[in-house]
């Protein structure tokens, strides 16, 4: 059958190159996907980004690239978002004004408070290394430890409407959900191609899931 296959969505941003070469070390054969029948014969989807919520969902609209994200995801491909790859599930960014999002998942992006609840100044950006406490079923988090540390840089984070859909908290401030899991969706806020061995960790496990899937 050889090696599964994954569509990286390039929307005309994000750090793709060293996304592809860090899926690669994973087992993973890598495709750009600029164009949706790309993403229409991968394994699985993965959507990293850096950068602003409505240029994301622009670039993404631009080649249909939604529509096929979201038929994928449909039929059950396993998606992994990465950075403004969690952001873009959701239905709204507030960043710059309101963008509608992809929808998938109910809930805003919302920035960072200068303050958090107990009135303590926060640093916005996010940026440097946090811990991430994983729970829940996802077949993800049977490859991976209960707590790690990973890397981040970010000033808007996923709020979600349902709480069952977090499986991954950070403390900064105020707690805030830095992964989510959703039917065949697993998407985080930080960077695994940035976080060493425990972003190396957190693709292998997503190389397992795509495999196992197919």
């Amino acid at each position: 059958m050889g090696r599964a296959r994954v569509a990286l969505v390039d929307y005309g941003g994000g750090n793709l190159r060293s996304v592809a070469k860090s899926l690669e070390r994973s087992g993973l054969d890598v495709e750009l996907a600029s164009e949706a029948s790309v993403i229409d014969r991968a394994d699985g989807i993965v959507l990293p980004g850096a950068g602003a919520f409505a240029d994301g969902m622009a670039g993404l609209r631009r080649n249909q690239l939604d529509e096929a994200l979201l038929k994928a995801l449909e039929a059950g491909r396993p998606y992994l978002g990465l950075c403004l790859g969690v952001q873009l599930l959701f239905e709204q960014g507030e960043e710059h004004g309101l963008t509608n999002g992809l929808g998938l998942v109910k809930g805003q992006v919302q920035r960072f408070a200068d303050v958090d609840s107990e009135g303590h100044r926060r640093r916005v950006p996010h940026i440097g290394w946090n811990e991430v406490r994983f729970s829940g079923g996802h077949p993800m988090l049977e490859h991976l430890p209960e707590r790690d540390f990973f890397y981040f840089v970010h000033s808007y984070r996923p709020v979600p409407a349902d709480e069952r859909v977090v499986v991954g908290r950070t403390q900064y401030g105020d707690e805030f959900a830095s992964a989510i899991a959703q039917d065949s969706i697993f998407a985080v806020q930080f960077h695994p191609e940035k976080s060493q061995h425990a972003g190396f960790r957190l693709l292998n496990a997503y190389c397992s899931w795509v495999e196992s899937s197919r």
